[in-house]
């Protein structure tokens, strides 16, 4: 027999009663009834219930034994007695009774149990991260997570792509978060940089005829960490398509996402082919968002001349300005007093004067506005919102005026509360869309200037013409991502692959063509000699993980994720270098005063 094991803790069955096996694992968990000690060994594939009883030659050693103890046990499988199995255990027909037992590791007493959903510190789970993935719900998430980037790989082997891996130390380049830097040793002064994303690289790959690219691509940023978005390293299924339009994109991934999902939902529906089409500008103004969550049913609208010149002095004054709008929020069944006094309250909260309202009450055949609003603007401006909106009785209208720029943030996050609230928003479903027809350019109010608004190698719609004649920041271009339930799961666009187009559209953001040459030289080189219209998209893995996994936080679905500080407390990284290592990278450290 095998030194430690002659099954893994999740292989007997009742086909094994009577035989002879040995398992090694981790005492899960240990209860004493009446003398007899039961214990749930667990390994990775699964948990044996063990018995020992006081005739039993290895009772002494298993008295000593104490939760997440490594033991290796022998003895006899046996049917666990009439009432006492456990029909949510693959093992859980039988139980092993042991003849022998070695204690293989002792564990100290833990800083956080792995037994139970109990909640620890986010400090506590990551300096013992180790003892956290023995946990049962991170360690089904982790293999979830292995499960999926293996169906992604068949998925897209069985689409024609290949994969290959690109560079890791390159260099810096602008594309919209700070980069990692690595000093160089050899040459003095110097950095390389870890790649935000293999965009040059994967499309140079098109420049060298591979046609089609795919990888799970590390990427690097330095950003600030937020809930959906890991400090420091996160992964993306990274994909390039030769000769290809955006529908072609399109008809190859959205069969790849679905079928992913739909393999591991759990039986909850996916948005079936072929995905909505919304261009940028309609969902920020529907939904107040360019990654919308469709689970929630409400729609935004213009309700702009129903207020123009009216009664309510506050939103008339307001639409004097051209660029101003009024937004109604439809909600259905919101329309009671104490629901819009706690909307009112939420959104003061969040910064606002407040939340204007409509609430709709029969009145006989007729359905009436009550509220300051209605008492204002007049029955037949109340009755013209109610019938644009599709409202009842027992609905109510919530309203937000002013620069739609300014406000469409908060007028999204509104939309979101009500549906959460009024329980509109279907939680057991995943809603996809195509996100489409991005801005080129955007203005930054901090610098003055005009400012790539989502990748800056893409193509803008009308190409070269459109960036030479048209106003830039009119400029739609051929970017998309895919949203699903409030989340950007994917970005990509058709490619630039024109040089005097790269430089004109590099220009129109402030850089000149030696900065263009300087900063991408390789790539600006390529599409001097035969470059083909190419395009591709990366879709995030760990959001597409911790969808499925149903958790709200990417730290569930990595294996050694950095705190929000951007620290790895299991590590100690960052960490000081020593006086040698920095001569040998020619540093010295300037650290700023306390």
């Amino acid at each position: 027999m095998h030194r430690y094991r002659s099954h893994t803790c999740g292989a007997l069955r009742a086909s094994d009663i009577g035989a002879e096996a040995r398992l090694s694992g981790w005492c899960h968990r240990i209860r004493d009834h009446g003398g007899v000690l039961f214990i749930d060994l667990r390994d990775h594939y699964g948990m044996t219930q063990i018995v020992v009883d006081p005739d039993s030659p290895a009772f002494r050693d298993a008295e000593r034994v104490r939760a997440e103890w490594v033991i290796r046990v022998d003895g006899t499988v046996r049917r666990r007695p009439a009432g006492t199995e456990n029909p949510n255990l693959p093992t859980g027909a039988v139980e092993m009774f042991v003849t022998a037992l070695e204690v293989l590791g002792e564990a100290k007493e833990l800083p956080l149990q792995v037994f139970g959903d109990t909640e620890f510190p986010e400090e506590t789970r990551l300096r013992y991260r180790f003892l956290d993935l023995r946990r049962e719900r991170l360690h089904r998430n982790i293999m979830t997570r292995v499960k999926v980037i293996e169906s992604m790989r068949a998925r897209m082997r069985d689409a024609g792509f290949n994969e290959f891996s690109t560079p890791i130390l390159t260099a810096s380049s602008p594309e919209g978060a700070r980069d990692f830097l690595v000093p160089s040793r050899i040459h003095a002064g110097k950095f390389y940089a870890l790649p935000q994303a293999p965009q040059q690289y994967k499309q140079l790959l098109m420049m060298a005829g591979f046609d089609r690219y795919f990888q799970i691509a590390p990427c690097f940023r330095d950003e600030d960490p937020r809930a959906d978005r890991l400090p420091g390293e996160f992964y993306q299924l990274d994909v390039e398509m030769s000769f290809v339009e955006q529908e072609d994109v399109f008809a190859v991934m959205e069969p790849v996402i679905r079928g992913v999902f739909e393999e591991f939902s759990a039986g909850k529906p996916v948005t079936p082919s072929p995905w909505p089409r919304i261009p940028y500008a309609e969902a920020m103004a529907k939904y107040g968002s360019d990654k919308p969550d469709l689970r929630n049913p409400i729609v935004m609208q213009d309700v702009s001349e129903h207020f123009r010149g009216s009664g309510f002095k506050v939103f008339a004054r307001i639409l004097e300005e051209a660029r101003n709008r009024v937004w109604a929020i439809p909600a259905a069944g919101g329309g009671s007093r104490a629901f819009c006094d706690r909307m009112n309250s939420w959104a003061q909260g969040e910064g606002q004067p407040g939340l204007g309202y409509l609430m709709f009450k029969a009145d006989g055949e007729a359905v009436v506005g009550q509220g300051p609003i209605a008492n204002n603007i007049g029955p037949e401006r109340v009755e013209a919102i109610r019938a644009q909106l599709g409202l009842r009785d027992g609905d109510a209208a919530f309203f937000v005026a002013g620069d739609p720029e300014k406000f469409v943030k908060f007028a999204g996050l509104a939309r979101l509360k009500i549906g959460e609230e009024l329980n509109l928003t279907d939680k057991e479903r995943f809603e996809f869309a195509w996100i489409v027809d991005f801005p080129m350019f955007e203005w930054n109010e901090d610098e003055k200037k005009i400012d790539f608004s989502h990748n800056p190698f893409s193509m803008p719609q009308g190409g070269l013409e459109a960036l030479a004649s048209q106003d830039p920041l009119t400029i739609k271009a051929f970017q998309y991502d895919i949203a699903c339930n409030g989340y950007e799961l994917a970005s990509g666009g058709i490619r630039n692959h024109r040089p005097e187009a790269m430089v004109k559209a590099f220009e129109i953001a402030g850089y000149g063509e030696e900065s263009v040459v300087e900063r991408f030289g390789g790539m600006y080189r390529a599409f001097q000699y035969g470059a083909p219209p190419h395009g591709g998209m990366a879709a995030g893995v760990d959001r597409i993980v911790m969808l499925l996994c149903g958790e709200a936080n990417l730290r569930e679905v990595a294996l050694f994720p950095m705190s929000q500080r951007a620290e790895d407390i299991l590590m100690g990284a960052p960490s000081e270098a020593t006086p040698k290592q920095l001569r040998e990278l020619h540093l010295r450290v300037n650290l700023p005063e306390k």
